[in-house]
């Protein structure tokens, strides 16, 4: 995962200094347009001075005494060795290689859409805005429909949001942060991922296995890291208006302003609403809540190009509510009632986060990192007669220093990370609070032949509270055998402290009893959770016919030392335990990747989880997981014509394998469920470069799960239960928008 020294120093290449040095952009020719090259090389010849470009093809580099040539390389194009004679700027145009051939892998733009990292140690996927437009991407929940790499399931029966799994593991094994500072965590686990609107992302990247030492101890799968759009470079005035048949409305609403050349200013502002009842499986309950979402973002960015300041200061406030339940309930009447079953989620959350960089003007590849962040996040639940509410206030601080050993080839980032977080909850009439406090330093060391290896090694030691005193070791590697062929492997360690109530809020759409199996632990009387995750990757890019594509073979073991069991095994009951014996979670996938001409991209991917766990009745399959799944995604776009317009169109399918199903009343012990497959399809029209309309169908199969609320009819019994949810509730969905550049 990228810091945000990385991010620094682009924008700082991108604004440049009061030094000596050469800027200037690489570019491809495709057809008639100029094409930027993200991730051309530039060098000095026979030094170890270089740099990369950036998403623009922009690279700035410090002149050199001992040499005038400059060489410009990239796969698949012929290298070039340039004569820079007191020029300051230069544009650069290189021509593709016909003996590798590898052009088309990364020219196309629907190809960009979706990026794998070809130069990183770390197996990472880049997933930009454009991705982000091929589906119903209302929310950052909702933002992986398109990609392979992320499984997306519904929680429950009740509220409509979707949870999403990477190597086989939910989202609290994720680092979840938004430009790299921790967003999705605590308190926010089970909603927080609607909490980012699709509108306001830049780009997201996946990383699997363990993460950075940089980010944090938590990143046991891996990390997702969110960008949001920058005042500086976002376009001045952006409108999206949404609508879809299960009566859900959206509104977002963006501007930005350059004040001056050092600052400029955006606000974010989103709206939502469904206020429509809806019962297509005539259970009498809500298939999706009734709902209503109010959400500013304010930013400011500040660069002071010849100094080598940047910063980023942002506020953001949200109010999210739900009512969720039986049809006709009224919260201001039924609430408390046991005549008739209704819930109400009001959930406030207020962000606020400043981020200082400085690169020093004498030495470009040195500098300093300054992020920080508050969070307040207030939750008030009720579940029928069950309550459940939870209150965390949060502080996050990092301090980072990033320079060479040498040369430009040994880099190394060092730092110190503080962090707070206070928790209170009610659980029915109990009640529970912490104070979570932890002081950390880590050093990262990376290295790379700017040929075919590269490495990136860190180590952290952190002194937790609740946690106590423990050490984060984290090694990436990533080899060339030729230049078609990318093997990576990675071994890392990760803990978690696990917040039983807020990660598994599905259980009281149940009528369970909870009970917690202490075993003298600091945080609910349980140890925190320890695993050690492994990975391999193997990515081959080819040539077919006309057109380009890559195979990548992933496979990733987490072994878990320790772990809180959430075990549903008993009817009626919910446990929490501490492991004792193994648990793991095994993850192969086999991806292609095929664009056969320019207009037309396929996109397919296999993928076998082999997760289980040591319950008191076994070990066995972790439930509602399926071993098997197959994704299938097809993309086209027709050229676009002079004044902008142009269509697009994708298709992506969902194949679900069986999954196991907890002893219920509706499911005997050791029944699966069905495999399903999902359709979902969008088609976009640009009327002009800067006016879409766009229409999709999700599940325009209209495959649902039947009876997916045990014990809908009496819903205050013993058996009633929402949780146990392996496809869609809702049928058939059509939805429409517009987005307008103003």
């Amino acid at each position: 995962m990228k810091s945000i020294l990385l991010l620094l120093l682009s924008i700082s290449c991108l604004l440049g200094y009061a030094q000596e040095t050469l800027e200037g952009t690489v570019l491809t020719k495709e057809g008639s347009k100029d094409i930027p090259l993200e991730g051309a090389s530039i060098y000095w010849l026979d030094t170890q001075v270089g740099a990369t470009t950036n998403e623009k093809g922009y690279f700035k580099l410090a002149f050199q005494k001992s040499t005038d040539q400059l060489v410009i390389s990239f796969l698949g194009f012929k290298t070039d060795t340039l004569r820079i004679r007191g020029q300051k700027t230069i544009t650069h145009l290189l021509t593709s290689s016909e003996a590798e051939s590898l052009d088309e892998v990364t020219l196309t733009q629907r190809r960009k859409a979706i990026q794998k990292s070809y130069l990183e140690a770390q197996n990472i996927v880049n997933v930009n805005s454009a991705e982000l437009l091929k589906a119903a991407c209302c929310n950052l929940s909702e933002s992986f429909e398109t990609n392979p790499s992320i499984d997306v399931n519904f929680s429950d029966a009740l509220t409509g949001t979707k949870q999403i799994k990477m190597l086989g593991l939910t989202s609290p094994y994720l680092l979840i942060s938004e430009e790299n500072i921790p967003m999705v965590r605590g308190a926010s686990q089970a909603y927080g991922l609607t909490f980012t609107p699709g509108t306001w992302i830049e780009s997201i990247q996946i990383t699997k296995g363990a993460g950075s030492v940089v980010n944090g101890f938590e990143s046991i799968a891996g990390q997702i890291n969110t960008e949001i759009k920058k005042p500086f470079t976002d376009v001045p005035l952006f409108l999206n208006l949404f609508t879809s048949a299960n009566g859900r409305q959206e509104m977002n609403l963006q501007g930005n302003k350059k004040w001056n050349e050092k600052w400029s200013t955006g606000l974010f502002l989103h709206g939502n609403q469904r206020t429509q009842s809806m019962d297509q499986n005539g259970d009498s309950f809500l298939d999706v809540p009734l709902a209503k979402q109010v959400n500013f973002l304010n930013r400011w960015q500040y660069i002071d190009a010849e100094k080598g300041w940047v910063g980023f200061g942002s506020i953001r406030w949200m109010d999210d509510q739900k009512q969720i339940g039986s049809l006709g309930y009224d919260p201001n009447l039924d609430r408390n009632s046991n005549s008739i079953w209704g819930s109400e989620i009001k959930t406030q959350r207020l962000d606020a986060s400043l981020k200082v960089g400085y690169v020093f003007p004498e030495i470009p590849y040195q500098s300093f990192g300054f992020q920080s962040a508050y969070s307040k996040h207030s939750q008030e639940a009720y579940y029928g007669t069950r309550i459940y509410e939870i209150d965390q206030e949060s502080l996050y601080v990092n301090v980072l220093f990033n320079s060479i050993i040498g040369n430009t080839k040994n880099k190394f980032k060092a730092g110190i990370n503080v962090a707070y977080d206070n928790y209170f909850e009610t659980v029915d009439q109990f009640y529970f609070s912490r104070t979570d406090r932890s002081i950390a330093g880590f050093f990262e060391y990376s290295y790379d032949n700017l040929d075919n290896f590269s490495l990136v090694g860190g180590i952290r030691t952190d002194i937790h509270n609740n946690l106590g005193t423990f050490v984060t070791p984290r090694i990436h590697a990533r080899f060339l055998p030729d230049p078609k062929t990318i093997l990576r492997a990675s071994i890392g360690s990760g803990r978690k402290a696990a917040n039983i109530f807020a990660e598994n809020q599905t259980l009281f759409g149940t009528n369970r009893v909870i009970s917690i199996i202490q075993n003298g632990g600091t945080i609910y009387g349980l140890n925190p959770e320890k695993a050690w995750n492994y990975g391999i990757s193997i990515r081959q890019l080819f040539n077919l016919g006309n057109g380009s594509g890559d195979i990548t073979a992933d496979y990733y073991i987490t072994n878990f030392t320790d772990q809180v069991v959430v075990d549903w095994e008993q009817k009626h009951q919910i446990s929490f335990y501490n492991l004792e014996g193994p648990s793991r979670a095994n993850s192969f996938q086999l991806a292609i990747d095929y664009a056969p001409v320019k207009a037309l991209s396929f996109r397919f991917a296999y993928k076998n989880y082999d997760v289980k766990t040591t319950y008191d009745s076994g070990f066995l399959q972790r439930p509602l997981q399926a071993q098997n799944r197959f994704f299938a995604n097809m993309g086209w776009e027709s050229e676009r014509k002079a004044k902008g317009s142009q269509w697009r169109w994708d298709l992506t399918y969902h194949a679900v394998g069986k999954q196991r199903l907890v002893s219920t009343s509706r499911d005997v012990n050791g029944s699966y469920s069905p495999s399903y497959g999902i359709w979902n399809s969008q088609l976009t029209r640009a009327l002009q470069t800067n006016f879409e309309i766009y229409a999709g169908l999700e599940n325009f199969g209209n495959y649902t799960q039947i009876n997916p609320i045990i014990g809908s009819e009496n819903p205050f019994g013993a058996d009633f239960d929402t949780a146990q949810i392996y496809a869609p509730i809702f049928g058939r969905m059509i939805y429409a928008g517009l987005r307008w550049n103003l």
